[in-house]
């Protein structure tokens, strides 16, 4: 979108970093309201003048030498740590936010006329909400755990650090193994854990499930599966209200289902969409009446003793996807166009979305090479017929999981309302094809 100012601009660019000040110096100005004119080291006058000081200094950084900036920010520094020793003979305050702030202002001065004015622009709006939320902030790291900090940095590090290192190509037998997508999975697990605690924490037993539960439909909804049914075996009194989430997250794989289908391959959609919604509707209605029944339990406040971070399921999780993927692709390679259902079947056991992208890929081009590498052209009704499976199969794996990993009033909440939703779904996928 063009919106007529033209960056490339000095002017433009020096207007920006003395906006960018006066943003911060606002926010600073307002919690120094009450103190008398002049006890002050700087408002928004100051700020605003600072950031305009960066540009300038940035501008004939550009035309001079870089040194010059270098400079300009050694003598803010030393004017502004004089004055903020000087106002400790007065206020026994030793933050030195105000000072972080001052000469983080100036530098996205310079950023704007030297840099990138956006970035520098959006920078000092984060600052200022930083900076603004200082009770917020400081009550939250009060009501930490040190085990949750811990968690939070696990976490960090088998994502940030750990997942971009490793190798985004597919090796091993048959091709078949992707460290970086298998990994992945192993954060997704670890960060739904995460996640859930934080928001039962938070929000309280019915709404962290329920924000869980979107968080974790929208990802993986085995990943939640096995996450609730952790904690269903450690929580009992809450295993209706764990179920009803592990029945709606896994009902948001059918939409998904329809999704995929719907961008590849638009005839598969027209078998699919009346068999994903029965089997859709079946996790929802029997979701909704479990949450209904089990809202006025008295589990309002749910002890959170447990690791936030269940990384040690997440990596047996991740062992187990490996296998899955090797077996998939050998029954591939040794049965092919006959090993499609049993491919779905066995594809099913970790993942939906996969097999039904690849199926509809091969469907709907007719060459195999572009969806499942040695696949072959497969029919629509037959690659319906594997994308049910897959999502049967699915399904009742969750089930399962429920059963075994959760707590044993877990099963008389999710095995009727699977088995119902797969025989619905089923039955009226054979109808529309008949």
């Amino acid at each position: 979108m063009d919106t007529g100012l033209d960056f490339s601009s000095p002017y433009i660019r020096l207007a920006i970093a003395l906006l960018l000040g006066a943003i911060i110096g606002i926010q600073r100005g307002w919690v120094d309201r009450n103190e008398a004119a002049g006890s002050r080291i700087a408002g928004i006058r100051t700020y605003s003048l600072v950031g305009l000081l960066g540009g300038l200094c940035g501008l004939l950084a550009d035309h001079f030498s870089e040194l010059f900036l270098g400079l300009a920010f050694i003598a803010l520094t030393v004017i502004v740590s004089v004055a903020y020793v000087s106002r400790l003979r007065w206020h026994n305050n030793l933050s030195i936010t105000g000072l972080v702030g001052t000469l983080l202002t100036f530098l996205l001065g310079a950023l704007a006329v030297i840099g990138d004015p956006v970035l520098a622009a959006s920078s000092a709006v984060i600052t200022a909400i930083i900076l603004d939320n200082k009770k917020e902030l400081h009550e939250a790291l009060r009501k930490l755990q040190e085990y949750e900090l811990d968690a939070a940095l696990r976490l960090l590090l088998i994502s940030v650090v750990m997942l971009p290192l490793l190798p985004n190509q597919a090796m091993g037998p048959w091709d078949a193994i992707n460290p970086y997508e298998v990994w992945w999975m192993v954060v997704l697990i670890a960060s739904i854990s995460f996640v859930g605690y934080f928001a039962m924490k938070i929000g309280g037993t019915e709404k962290g499930i329920l924000l869980t539960c979107l968080f974790a439909g929208l990802s993986s909804s085995t990943a939640l599966t096995l996450q609730f049914s952790h904690l269903s075996k450690q929580q009992p009194p809450l295993s209706g209200l764990l179920a009803s989430g592990i029945l709606l997250s896994c009902g948001t794989m059918f939409p998904r289902i329809l999704f995929v289908c719907s961008v590849v391959n638009w005839t598969l959609l027209e078998r699919l969409w009346l068999p994903m919604l029965a089997m859709m509707l079946g996790f929802y209605v029997s979701a909704g009446w479990i949450w209904r029944t089990h809202q006025s339990d008295g589990q309002t406040s749910p002890e959170m003793k447990q690791n936030p971070l269940a990384l040690t399921s997440a990596l047996i999780f991740g062992v187990i996807l490996m296998v899955i993927i090797v077996l998939a692709n050998a029954l591939q390679a040794w049965f092919g166009n006959a090993g499609t259902l049993l491919l779905a079947a066995t594809s099913g056991i970790t993942d939906v979305d996969a097999i039904t992208l690849a199926l509809g890929r091969q469907s709907a081009l007719g060459v195999g090479t572009e969806a499942v590498e040695g696949a072959a052209h497969v029919g629509v009704t037959l690659a319906a017929m594997g994308i049910f499976i897959a999502a049967a199969v699915n399904s009742v794996v969750k089930m399962g999981m429920a059963c075994v990993i959760g707590d044993s009033s877990m099963r008389k909440y999710v095995i009727m309302p699977i088995l119902l939703s797969v025989v619905l779904g089923g039955v009226t996928l054979f109808a529309s094809q008949g």
